[in-house]
């Protein structure tokens, strides 16, 4: 019975049908999954796309090899992974409909992937740039708790989820550390520099006074409670905004910039790597990316080759 269904189906899908039925999908959307209009037009846009690749062909007699071609095609012309593999989740969502309601046979866009994007990393600010960054100079409790978190940020590499569950027993000021809690439970100890330390001490002093009597987060709110990774993301915005270094910075460029400057000072990547808490040392090559003018002078300074007779 089904296939009687699916093959009195199959008749009106040939020529102009593939937008009546991408016109019953968008009414799926909007009326029974409740998407917002803008939601739908982006799915409408992917569609729509796939719709001008398939050209003549009806969308029912699409197959796997015709789906990896257009996602190809796209990708020649410059789509990256991440765009891709959100057009691929549009064209299965909607063959998945097709397949429920129009009696559809397959859906010829599973188990194909996205190619993968190149990894992208922040751009690292300037040691002049991160210093500007930690010139917070408001006194109450709020601007004291803040520098507390950038000098932390930049002197020690942390993840932003390391750093919001910190709690005061991790800081060791005797030895200038910080115990860390990182990716898999795995637990590391930093070094911390002095400027971070005294940003610490000046923090803990207003800590007193916030934190609930109940808990242990290191950096607590306005209302005592541990303060959340998104209200970090937008404290460092705004002091980003203010100090007038635009709205590019972020705790991973914080990250970024510890690394890089910590690498270009030092050369030393398995150090870069222990400190950034990465399992793999090829993590850290592709996350401490230098210029190639840098290299370029650390190989024309140390290589024996290098250097040019007279």
């Amino acid at each position: 019975m089904r296939s009687e269904v699916s093959k009195a189906n199959s008749s009106r899908f040939a020529g102009g049908d593939a937008q009546e039925l991408l016109a019953d999908y968008l009414a799926h959307l909007g009326n029974e999954r409740r998407l917002s209009t803008h939601t739908a037009a982006n799915y409408k846009r992917d569609i729509d796309v796939l719709i001008g690749l398939a050209g003549s062909t009806p969308l029912d007699r699409l197959q796997v090899h015709q789906i990896r071609r257009f996602i190809a095609q796209l990708h020649a012309r410059g789509l990256d992974g991440r765009t891709l593999a959100r057009t691929l989740s549009a064209w299965r969502g909607f063959f998945k409909y097709l397949a429920r309601d129009h009696g559809f046979g397959h859906n010829p866009c599973l188990g194909i992937r996205a190619p993968k994007s190149a990894k992208k990393l922040p751009k690292a600010l300037s040691p002049d740039e991160a210093g500007r960054l930690m010139e917070i100079d408001g006194r109450d409790a709020l601007a004291v708790r803040d520098k507390a978190i950038l000098e932390l940020f930049y002197s020690s590499g942390l993840r932003l989820a390391e750093l919001t569950g910190l709690k005061p027993l991790d800081i060791e000021f005797g030895d200038a550390t910080v115990r860390v809690t990182g990716k898999g439970s795995k637990t590391r100890i930093v070094p911390v520099g002095s400027f971070a330390l005294a940003a610490l001490k000046a923090w803990l002093a207003e800590r007193g006074r916030m934190a609930g009597a109940d808990e242990d987060a290191l950096f607590v709110n306005r209302n005592g409670g541990r303060l959340s990774p998104r209200a970090v993301q937008l404290r460092l915005k705004y002091w980003a905004a203010k100090l007038g270094l635009g709205s590019r910075v972020h705790p991973h460029a914080l990250r970024h910039s510890f690394a890089s400057h910590l690498l270009q000072s030092s050369g030393d990547l398995r150090a870069v790597q222990e400190l950034l808490g990465h399992a793999s040392i090829s993590t850290t090559q592709v996350y401490t990316q230098l210029d190639f003018q840098h290299l370029a002078k650390v190989y024309d300074a140390a290589h024996p080759r290098a250097k040019k007779k007279s």
